[in-house]
Parts: C-alpha cells; sequence; structure tokens
C-alpha cells in the first residue's frame, strides 16, 4: 500500500490535534503516512520531502504548524501538489499560526483551515482524491449522509426535553 496523503507537523506535539486527521483518513480506507519535519530545524529535509512527494505517488499534503507556522509554505513553495494547511493553536490561540499560513504571497497557495482544524483539513484531502476516484467519492458521499443523520438525531433528542416553559 503507497500513501496519497503525507500528515506533516512541525514537531511531535501537534500529534494530539492531528490524530483527528489520522482517524479520519483511516476511516475513509486512505493510505496516509505521518511525519515530523520542522521548516526550521530541519530544512533540508522539508526540501527533500516535497521535491520528491510527487514522484512517490502523494497526491496531497496536510502540513501542520503553530507559531511561526512556516512549514506550510515553505513546501508549497517547493511542490506543485496540494498543501492544506493546519494552524495549531499556540501562544495567541493560534491566530499567529493562522496568519502565518493564510497569507501566503501569489502563485504559492496554501489552502487553509480553522485553528486544530485538522479534521476538516482530512475531508479537504479526500474531497481532492474524490475528484478522480468513485469509490472514495462513494465513501465521502457515505460520510457525509451520516452527518445528517447524526443532526436529525440530535434533534430528536431536543425534542424530547422537557421544561415548564418549552413549548
Amino acid at each position: 500500500m503507497k500513501p496519497l496523503v503525507t500528515i506533516i507537523m512541525g514537531s511531535t506535539s501537534d500529534l494530539p490535534v492531528m490524530e483527528k486527521a489520522c482517524q479520519l483518513l483511516n476511516d475513509m480506507q486512505i493510505p496516509f503516512e505521518v511525519q515530523a519535519l520542522s521548516a526550521h530545524r530541519t530544512p533540508q529535509a522539508v526540501e527533500e520531502f516535497a521535491r520528491n512527494a510527487k514522484d512517490r505517488g502523494i497526491k496531497v499534503i496536510i502540513a501542520a504548524a503553530g507559531m511561526a507556522a512556516a512549514l506550510p509554505g515553505v513546501i508549497a513553495a517547493q511542490t506543485t501538489l496540494p498543501v492544506i494547511g493546519v494552524p495549531i493553536k499556540g501562544m495567541l490561540d493560534g491566530l499567529d499560526a493562522l496568519l502565518s499560513i493564510v497569507q501566503m504571497p501569489p502563485g504559492i497557495p496554501v489552502a487553509t483551515v480553522g485553528v486544530n482544524g485538522a479534521m476538516n483539513a482530512a475531508i479537504l484531502a479526500v474531497q481532492m482524491l474524490a475528484l478522480s476516484d468513485e469509490a472514495i467519492a462513494q465513501r465521502l458521499a457515505d460520510y457525509k449522509a451520516g452527518l445528517s443523520a447524526k443532526i436529525e438525531k440530535a434533534n430528536k433528542e431536543l425534542s424530547s426535553l422537557e421544561y415548564q416553559y418549552k413549548v
């Protein structure tokens, strides 16, 4: 099995957030890999990864970073693959990371999800893969249908709550 998605984080301290992306990709039966690479501490390794990812069969890269949050942009600058940035909540509640990832110069886009939005990053990666794979597209459609069913169930449960002035 060869990975289609790479999840990269600047530090293993980001793993508790990124586990949601790992779990969703696993549940959707998408082969993926997980790596820790730092734009500042291992710049050569980041460059090598980004330049070789497409040749290895990677289709989408999810890159998580906090604070200066350079990792997604550094990767995007060295590949034609789509890069999804996940800002990690840090010193300024993740605003510093969010702004670092979303404010990319023209020609170097990074799709950016909300702070600690690892699950949405994984869903976005699945949506990209589903464009050219009917089996993935069907699993995605089933997943989305399940989201709707959860809300319908929650509404039924809420309707059974009893309060003196609830109508």
